[in-house]
């Protein structure tokens, strides 16, 4: 069983979302994949196996559908596909460095990542310090004799850094350190780390890849057929895996995420405007306006700018908790992605394992994931939200 890219053709990247990977089954002729809501395969003979399926944490064919549409949309060899994307990122470390290896990560990495280097991998004797990945430079004076992995966010969360992928690429390739980029903000649509130099590309595909809020998922991209061997291997051995219905609501979503991460990307840079105008808003966060430090690497590594908006209340922190409070169309919850639109105060919500570290999100943030609703809808609550 392969779960290589199973188009030979130059197909788009929209028509890719819908097909690669999800030929209509052979028996009955359906045009989606079906659930294979099963745990084991009959055998025909001992070690007769139908299609390489025997037991569903090693392979199950919705989920290897997904694999060959991950695969395919990153342009890579090999996807992998997890029951959440610390999942994923947990068996990448765990494949890739070993007690006393070092790794590279950023100054402003999502809490969930920076809780699993410094709580988790820190006992395995995995040593790890920290860069600000927006400058070149700083990625290379961090590395050292025992870096493994240089680790990049971009766009970052929650504070929306862009790290120029080919420039560290470069960095890396010069250290002998494996380059993983954590797209999940961008999704394969808007940026291709792979062909920017990256090593492996990571998501959580409960984001924009399910884009309904409905599933919690991660996925491993690489375009090395070896390294993703070995992935493959410690996916089988760790068992984390993504189960078939999760699997199935991933796809479902991700022959959509053309046409969402464009509205995504439309309603995001109006609300950027509106709050860029803002009496009450001190500093916008969004790699679309031409004022952010990211923007001219944005313009040239990314298609368009995403739907993630933070910024920063005059006021302070009270008054930054009290905006997501009052917002009413913006959702208060954690997670991002979905077509409605949610609000958060990173502080004190998704962030608040950086709390005390070098990661440390500003207290007076807000972050804000933009749906798909109508963006006058979206102004107005955020207006009022504000007053």
């Amino acid at each position: 069983m392969s779960t290589n890219h199973p188009h030979s053709h130059d197909y788009a990247f929209e028509t890719l979302a819908i097909h690669a990977g999800q030929e209509a089954d052979p028996q009955t002729g359906a045009v989606v994949t079906p659930i294979y809501q099963v745990s084991t395969y009959k055998q025909d003979g001992v070690g007769g196996l139908r299609g390489g399926y025997e037991y569903s944490r090693s392979a199950n064919p919705t989920r290897t559908a997904l694999e060959q549409n991950l695969a395919a949309l990153d342009g890579g060899r090999r996807g992998l596909a997890f029951a959440s994307g610390l999942a994923a990122e947990d068996c990448l470390l765990r494949t890739v460095t070993k007690p006393g290896d070092h790794i590279v990560i950023p100054n402003d990495a999502y809490g969930g990542t920076f809780r699993l280097f410094s709580k988790v991998l820190s006992r395995w004797g995995v040593e790890w310090s920290v860069a600000d990945t927006q400058h070149p430079e700083a990625v290379r004076a961090a590395v050292r004799p025992n870096t493994k992995v240089i680790w990049v966010e971009t766009p970052s969360n929650p504070l929306l850094g862009i790290t120029d992928i080919a420039a560290v690429a470069h960095v890396a390739k010069e250290s002998g350190s494996l380059l993983v980029v954590d797209n999940t903000f961008a999704s394969p649509y808007l940026q291709q780390p792979l062909g920017l130099g990256a090593d492996v590309v990571v998501y959580s595909t409960t984001k924009y890849m399910g884009g309904h809020s409905d599933v919690v998922g991660g996925a491993l991209v690489t375009d090395d057929a070896t390294l993703g061997e070995e992935l493959a291997y410690h996916q089988n051995a760790m068992g984390a895996v993504a189960g078939p219905f999760d699997a199935w609501l991933v796809m479902r979503g991700i022959k959509t995420l053309g046409v969402r991460m464009d509205r995504h990307s439309e309603n995001a840079a109006r609300v950027a405007a509106f709050l860029a105008e803002h009496p009450k808003v001190s500093h916008v966060l969004y790699p679309g306006l031409p004022s952010h430090a990211g923007h001219d690497v944005a313009v040239k590594q990314m298609k368009a700018f995403g739907g993630m908006v933070s910024f920063r209340h005059k006021d302070g922190e009270q008054a930054a908790v009290e905006v997501c409070n009052r917002a009413t169309l913006f959702t208060l919850g954690e997670s991002l992605g979905g077509v409605e639109s949610l609000i958060e105060h990173p502080g004190r919500m998704t962030h608040a394992s950086a709390a005390g570290s070098a990661l440390e999100v500003p207290a007076d943030l807000v972050r804000l994931s933009v749906g798909i609703e109508s963006v006058d809808d979206l102004l107005a609550d955020l207006s009022e939200a504000l007053r």
